[in-house]
C-alpha cells in the first residue's frame, strides 16, 4: 500500500517500460544482417518520424545520417538487441536502409600459419 506523496521509484532508476515492451516480446530482429558495424540512415526522418513509436522516432533523428547499429544503440541509450528490432521494423517499412559491413574473413590456413611460425622459430 503505498503513502499519499510517495513515489516508488527515484528518477536515476530510468525509464519505467521494459525492453520486451519496447519491442511488443520480441527478441529477434526479421532482417538478419543486422551486425554491430551494419550502417543504417533514415530516409525522410522528418516525416516518418511523426508516425511511429517514440523509440523508433528518436532512432529516425539519430539516423538521419548513416550511422552503425552499435552507434545508434548507444545514442538512444537502449539495449542492442532492442534497437537491432526496432531498427529491423523501420527497415521493413521502408523509413530506413542498410548496407551491410564486409563479409567475414576466410578462415587462415593453418599449413601456412605452421610454416610462419616454423620460419620464425629458425631465426
Amino acid at each position: 500500500m503505498s503513502v499519499p506523496g510517495e513515489t516508488w521509484f527515484d528518477e536515476a532508476a530510468g525509464p519505467l517500460v521494459r525492453p520486451y515492451a519496447v519491442t511488443r516480446g520480441r527478441t529477434r530482429a526479421a532482417v538478419p544482417h543486422l551486425e554491430l558495424i551494419t550502417l543504417v540512415v533514415a530516409v525522410q526522418p522528418e516525416v516518418h518520424g511523426a508516425a511511429v513509436e517514440p523509440e523508433c522516432a528518436h532512432i529516425l533523428r539519430v539516423c538521419a545520417l548513416p550511422r552503425s547499429v552499435a552507434e545508434v544503440a548507444a545514442r538512444v541509450d537502449l539495449p542492442l538487441c532492442v534497437v537491432k528490432v526496432l531498427i529491423s521494423d523501420l527497415i521493413e517499412r521502408k523509413y530506413m536502409i542498410f548496407r551491410a559491413g564486409p563479409p567475414p574473413a576466410t578462415p587462415p590456413d593453418l599449413t601456412m600459419l605452421q610454416k610462419v611460425l616454423d620460419g620464425i622459430r629458425k631465426l
